[in-house]
């Protein structure tokens, strides 16, 4: 590579999030805030391969050493798809005598309340690597029977005699008292050093076995992929002269060292749809936009979040696996693997630019959940796709430039598309191929809007107090159609949309998050016990960072606490008032915090109920310094200045293609205003602006389109 032309104290963040389809980087100057971005088509087969194609491509183009890298964070779906594939690692389960069965029994609920047919998902483990102990401890931590070194030994050596790779520890009533199952993980370890072991006090420190020892599985069964996985990661970054640290984003927005993932890899089931939340939280905040709705859509799929006061929502009812889907409350996420760590709180369909259009039995057009992934890929790319998709209507809509996609590294192929929407769609329907291609792009469209609807609407807010963000490389093509059916009156498109996601990796900071299990009433509780149970928190929190750079700025802990009405069986997270002083007032305080957030949730509130603390929660942050967000250089606002051309486009309106202008987004000067029908182009992503909308281009380069009518 060619000596980089910067003064030899500029260094560089790099970011990469590998899809379902392609794999994106982003690059910053640290100094300058400069953003480079690439995208390459991912690597099902090894990520790990996308991963570097992608660093490299970066680091080619721009002539960029790799020592000059400082970060390098990434995003990825590996832990998810282990789980979603079934291609976890052999691991067993150890728990108390009379608790076999936890993981075979799971929870008596359905995702669907009326559906007599739904089955749910098999354990992880089998029942015949589900081990016994002697022991019990009870709810109040204390210790009934002894653990003693025969059941120790019996386990040992049943497990001696499986083919196994991990396993994970779930004694009951751990949270309160882990002496058992930290004598226990040691004895195992010590006989059999080979094995991956998760001990729950450790994963996580909560009441609720089932929920508990659910997340411990998924955390034993997933460590020696992503272990795997990691070390491929590393290797291929030595190979290539890389010593930047490596950070992993993690399900709840923020990151932590390749390391810590390495030994928690539950924190990163949903690392990829993280970033791209945490990238709209940012892109909102600078531009005076606390309040959102992040609208992410990709190869594969369409994931959305709500951002209140610049925070994303956050959930700890989640589900993987199956058909698993998120959701706050008692049956939240009731229909996969269930964890029990933090998640910010997003809904994610099967509508991404690959998803694909099919006739259903009954003679109507569906559109996903299957995609075509990045092998073979739309229809349009030439890979070998044979079934419509989305990308593949757009582009016969003509919303997509054949020789443009991409930056013009794929070409797409205009009649494969044409023909295979006429003949799995257009000709069963009896309908034109456009009108089918248009129909796919409405069918999806509604599928989206009722993701929307689901984070705000149903969650009692009103989307028209929120401003829309649209990017993935599908997402600027269809953020506007959603937002009008919404009822959103204005969308903002960050620049560089197909990547934002990987840039949100470099807006974000390390975060660990740690809990623990009180469950007393307000009006019995000692506040001592408040203050000393946080204290003991911190220090945990305190030594889990004790590994990481010293370049890192100090620690900030940010306090919360479970709160639910006495009686009620599922709780409510309210953030902690300043902890300095836990006294009376701060207590109050805390209290009237919970009752309006119960309103807000329920739509009422009881002033003379009794209310429970269950959970403390503290989240352990350190700040890493954020890239300077560059400012767009003003140049002519004619937008003129930057057409490309004009293309006939469908809009669905007249039956009839419009000729519309084409605008290169890179030659565009703030303060330009465009009016649609228009389209907007760059090189991962292309905007759509319907008639009845227009773009402004503000400041810093992003788009702001706002609904005329």
């Amino acid at each position: 590579m060619k000596q980089n032309k910067n003064k030899s104290d500029t260094k560089f963040r790099i970011g990469v999030d590998i899809g379902g389809t392609f794999t994106d980087a982003t690059l910053v100057n640290s100094k300058t805030g400069e953003i480079f971005t690439s995208k390459v088509i991912s690597t099902p087969s090894d990520p790990s391969v996308g991963f570097i194609n992608a660093l490299k491509k970066l680091l080619d183009d721009k002539h960029i050493d790799p020592d000059k890298l400082d970060y390098v964070f990434h995003a990825t779906t590996v832990a998810t798809n282990a789980i979603i594939e079934g291609k976890t690692a052999s691991t067993a389960f150890v728990t108390t005598k009379g608790f076999r069965d936890m993981l075979e029994i799971a929870r008596q609920i359905r995702p669907s309340l009326y559906d007599l047919q739904f089955e749910k998902p098999p354990p992880l483990i089998p029942r015949q690597l589900c081990f016994e102990v002697e022991e019990r401890v009870n709810a109040k931590g204390e210790i009934i029977k002894i653990l003693d070194d025969k059941s120790i030994n019996k386990v040992i050596n049943s497990l001696a005699k499986t083919n196994i790779d991990a396993v994970a520890i779930c004694l009951l009533h751990s949270y309160r008292n882990p002496k058992h199952e930290k004598q226990l993980g040691r004895a195992i370890k010590s006989k059999l050093p080979n094995l991956t072991i998760s001990i729950s006090s450790e994963v996580v420190s909560e009441f609720r076995e089932y929920l508990r020892a659910s997340t411990t599985v998924i955390n034993s069964s997933i460590s020696p992929i992503v272990n795997t996985y990691i070390k491929s990661i590393k290797r291929k970054l030595i190979d290539n002269k890389v010593n930047a640290e490596l950070f992993v984003m993690q399900s709840s927005g923020g990151v932590y060292s390749a390391e810590a993932a390495v030994k928690s890899p539950v924190h990163m089931v949903e690392s990829g749809p993280a970033a791209g939340a945490v990238a709209s939280a940012v892109f909102g905040g600078i531009l005076g936009y606390p309040n959102l709705i992040s609208f992410d859509m990709g190869g594969t799929t369409a994931k959305v979040t709500l951002i209140r006061d610049s925070k994303p929502s956050i959930t700890k009812d989640y589900s993987v696996g199956s058909s698993a889907k998120t959701g706050a409350g008692a049956f939240g996420g009731s229909s996969g693997y269930p964890i029990r760590t933090p998640v910010i709180d997003l809904v994610e369909i099967g509508a991404g630019g690959g998803s694909i259009a099919w006739i259903d039995s009954g003679g109507a057009l569906r559109v996903g959940p299957e995609s075509s992934g990045a092998d073979p890929g739309p229809v349009c790319y030439g890979l070998g796709g044979k079934f419509p998709t989305i990308t593949d209507a757009n582009l016969i809509l003509g919303r997509l430039d054949p020789n443009y996609f991409a930056n013009g590294e794929i070409k797409l192929n205009f009649k494969e598309a044409e023909d295979s929407i006429y003949k799995y769609c257009a000709k069963p329907l009896g309908i034109s191929t456009e009108r089918a291609a248009y129909g796919i792009i409405e069918i999806a469209n509604n599928a989206m809007v009722n993701a929307l609807r689901i984070v705000s609407i149903q969650r009692g807010h009103d989307p028209r107090e929120f401003v829309l963000v649209g990017f993935g490389g599908a997402g600027p093509a269809h953020v506007a159609s959603l937002a009008e059916q919404v009822g959103i009156p204005k969308v903002l498109i960050p620049n560089s949309p197909g990547t934002a996601s990987a840039l949100g990796l470099l807006v974000t900071d390390v975060r660990m998050d740690l809990s623990k299990t009180l469950i007393i009433r307000s009006d019995q509780i000692e506040l001592s016990v408040i203050k000393n149970e946080l204290k003991s928190l911190e220090n945990q929190g305190k030594s889990l960072y004790s590994s990481i750079a010293s370049n890192i700025r100090d620690l900030i802990f940010e306090y919360s606490v479970d709160m639910r009405y006495w009686g009620q069986s599922f709780e409510l997270n309210i953030s902690a008032p300043e902890t300095s002083k836990i006294d009376t007032n701060w207590l109050n305080e805390l209290l009237e915090s919970f009752h309006k957030t119960h309103e807000i949730s329920y739509g009422f509130r009881v002033d003379n109920d009794p209310i429970e603390i269950v959970n403390l929660r503290l989240t352990t942050i350190r700040k890493i310094s954020q890239p300077k967000i560059k400012k767009l250089l003003k140049q002519k606002t004619d937008p003129s200045y930057a057409l490309k051309g004009v293309r006939a486009v469908y809009f669905g309106s007249n039956n009839e293609k419009d000729q519309t202008p084409v605008y290169n987004r890179k030659k565009l000067s703030s303060k330009t205003i465009i009016n649609g029908p228009a389209i907007i182009e760059e090189p991962d992503s292309t905007t759509i602006i319907p008639p009845k909308w227009n773009a402004n281009v503000d400041d810093f380069g992003n788009l702001i389109l706002e609904n005329l009518y």
